[in-house]
């Protein structure tokens, strides 16, 4: 039975949005043309690893627009702004690859490959097996699994496959029912600030999170962060990552924000924990 679009959440209408545009990938580019990308059998670079001997943990967002805040910055230069980020020390960088919500495209995984030495983190909402072997096409190293977008058999099959894949797997959650999603192929557990049915951000959702998530994972907090004061709190709560987008894309310079931002980081954060 379908959801009528009235009853339907943002969230609802994205993932519908997104079975229609696979189904048009796929018609487009078969598996076996997509593991010919010589990108293929890159090797990849460990976020999990970068996560827990950086100084500041700070994955940095490219994105132009969201659902809920509309654009944040159309004009935005993907080539400055990765490698810019790359530069100023993100640990690792994140890239919205879907279109109608969030402005982006898998071309941008592409264009932003050679350019960094970090990790890339496809950001996408992935609901097929086909998006793996899309992500393994454009050098990413890791791709995002929503736990609200998919069933536990459906997250466990998903990540089993994108460590064949050779690619890491960052596991989002927005309450403690969705950890329940965790499996052993999941690297990292990071907890959503932002509701993805209403899209309402609230940053203690993390701190109320945090002791539920089991001490395997290396947990990252998403989302809604904007102070320094935020980072210290988390880490101190026992998040290692944090992933954040809009707090710089929202600048004329995101990555100098970026360089910023790390720099006025209190000292104790600066430190190996």
């Amino acid at each position: 039975m379908t959801l009528s679009t009235k009853n339907m959440t943002i969230l609802d209408k994205i993932l519908a949005d997104k079975a229609i545009e696979v189904a048009e990938r796929k018609a487009v580019h078969t598996i076996a043309d997509l593991i010919e990308n010589p990108l293929f059998f890159k090797e990849t670079i460990s976020l999990k690893k970068r996560l827990l001997a950086s100084d500041s943990g700070i994955i940095a967002e490219f994105k132009r627009k969201s659902p809920s805040k509309g654009w944040i910055h159309a004009t935005a230069d993907l080539v400055k702004i990765t490698s810019g980020y790359d530069q100023a020390g993100a640990c690792g960088i994140s890239i919205l690859t879907d279109e109608k919500y969030f402005g982006g495209t898998p071309a941008d995984v592409l264009a932003a490959r050679p350019l960094v030495t970090c990790p890339i983190l496809r950001k996408e909402f992935i609901i097929d097996e086909y998006q793996l072997y899309e992500a393994k096409a454009m050098g990413a190293d890791l791709i995002l699994l929503i736990a609200a977008a998919l069933t536990v058999q459906q997250t466990k099959a998903l990540a089993h496959k994108a460590h064949e894949l050779n690619m890491e797997v960052l596991l989002e959650v927005h309450n403690e029912e969705e950890i329940g999603h965790a499996n052993e192929f999941v690297d990292m557990l990071g907890v959503n600030n932002r509701n993805l049915k209403t899209f309402v951000t609230d940053i203690q959702i993390s701190f109320d999170l945090v002791d539920k998530i089991p001490n395997d994972f290396v947990k990252v907090s998403e989302s809604g962060i904007s102070e320094e004061e935020n980072v210290r709190a988390l880490r101190k709560a026992g998040y290692r990552g944090f992933l954040m987008g809009e707090n710089f894309m929202k600048e004329a310079n995101p990555a100098e924000a970026l360089s910023n931002f790390i720099t006025h980081l209190p000292p104790s954060q600066k430190g190996r924990a």
